[in-house]
């Protein structure tokens, strides 16, 4: 049977994530894996999650288990509305939602927000999963100028008006995959931008909380609160396995999102929201910020160190102050995709930096190294490694 017959034309702009299929790769025996973004399974608080599971059912029982509110549990957008305030970002537990993932949220802007053709705005480059999500929408994806302090707001506004554009994604701190952070003045500037032009921003804030020097900047949703949809997730804070992202969206928008989330898993996992409540009401989360950073901040220091040793001086690469990635810029000519397949035969991955751009004939020098999943020495060993390859390779 042709079983092609039977599926959507949308399904055309569908493709597998190319970096799922290098993570196949990097579970190998022996493979230095620099290529994932995963937090580190050491950063799970797996002796809280243990008591919080019998809290949990101790306060809340049968109702842990039972079907929830879309919008989430209310325990839960309780104490993400009192973190969120430390943020800078006024939010009550009714403005707060909560999603499968953030990854389920960028899905439903897709749906809600996009429409076959528009053109929307992005870094260049930008996260690969947030691409795979809207791009089922069919697009027309427009490019931010972006330089080693994040999108350059005169070429946002630019775009903007040659464009008509009313959508724009950005991961403004220690941004994936280049690690870079929006410096406050740019965010005060695109702040008025979007305002003045009536645009929405998507704000996708997975990484904040992972600083290891430096003050937080401010996010955009606290200075043009009407025109950003702010996310966040707790999979860098908790664990990934629970599956928690939240959002905070304005009124208007909040309810369209809640209705295209009906319409997919009704809710997300109440047994997870009610421990990851208890986690932030508890006064656990201040505690393990700081042992997540006390485990990657070595780490980011040792591939910076490593860097420096073993990479060819003409390349070049991000020095970010937090969060999980390093970005590398080869001399033009370097093809880092071919260079992955010899790094691989050597045993180090990662992943070519092609993937986070929406041309196909962009970023083909570049790659993104991950430090968070590697102890120090491997960290070592593993750019040793792959500066040798580069070397023998270019």
């Amino acid at each position: 049977m042709d079983y092609q017959k039977f599926l959507a034309g949308r399904t055309q702009n569908i493709k597998a994530s190319v970096i799922r299929e290098i993570l196949k790769v990097v579970s190998q025996p022996g493979m230095i894996s620099l290529a994932g973004g995963l937090p580190s399974p050491d950063s799970f608080p797996l002796e809280i999650i243990d008591e919080l599971s019998s809290l949990v059912i101790k306060k809340y029982g049968s109702k842990a288990f039972q079907y929830s509110a879309t919008e989430g549990f209310p325990a839960l957008r309780e104490a993400l509305a009192a973190y969120l305030n430390k943020k800078e970002i006024r939010a009550t537990a009714d403005d707060v939602c909560i999603t499968s993932g953030s990854q389920g949220l960028l899905d439903g802007i897709g749906k809600v927000f996009i429409s076959e053709g528009q053109k929307i705005a992005v870094e260049a480059p930008t996260y690969v999963g947030a691409l795979q999500a809207f791009n089922s929408y069919g697009p027309e994806y427009v490019c931010i100028k972006t330089d080693d302090n994040g999108v350059i707001p005169e070429h946002l506004e630019d775009i903007i008006k040659l464009f008509g554009i009313k959508l724009v994604y950005l991961v403004p701190t220690f941004q994936n995959p280049t690690g870079r952070t929006l410096p406050l003045d740019r965010r005060y500037k695109i702040a008025d931008i979007i305002q003045k032009y009536e645009v929405l921003l998507i704000e996708d804030d997975p990484y904040s909380d992972l600083r290891y020097r430096g003050k937080p900047i401010t996010p955009l949703k606290a200075l043009a609160p009407d025109n950003v949809i702010y996310t966040g997730t707790v999979s860098k804070i908790l664990a990934p396995g629970f599956r928690i992202g939240f959002y905070v969206a304005p009124p208007e928008l909040k309810t369209w999102l809640i209705r295209a989330k009906q319409g997919v898993d009704l809710h997300t996992s109440t047994f997870t929201q009610a421990i990851a409540a208890e986690y932030l009401a508890g006064g656990f989360l201040d505690k393990q910020i700081k042992k997540i950073i006390a485990l990657y901040q070595p780490k980011q220091e040792a591939i910076l160190e490593a860097l420096d040793q073993h990479f060819p001086k003409n390349f070049t690469w991000s020095k970010p102050d937090g969060g999980m990635f390093i970005w590398v810029e080869g001399p033009k000519g370097f093809d880092a995709e071919a260079c992955y397949h010899k790094a691989i035969e050597q045993k180090v991955a990662y992943v070519p930096g092609k993937y986070f751009f929406t041309g196909p004939d962009e970023g083909l020098e570049t790659m993104r190294l991950n430090f968070s999943m590697c102890d120090a020495d491997t960290i070592r060993k593993g750019i040793r490694i792959l500066g040798d390859v580069i070397r023998t390779f270019s």
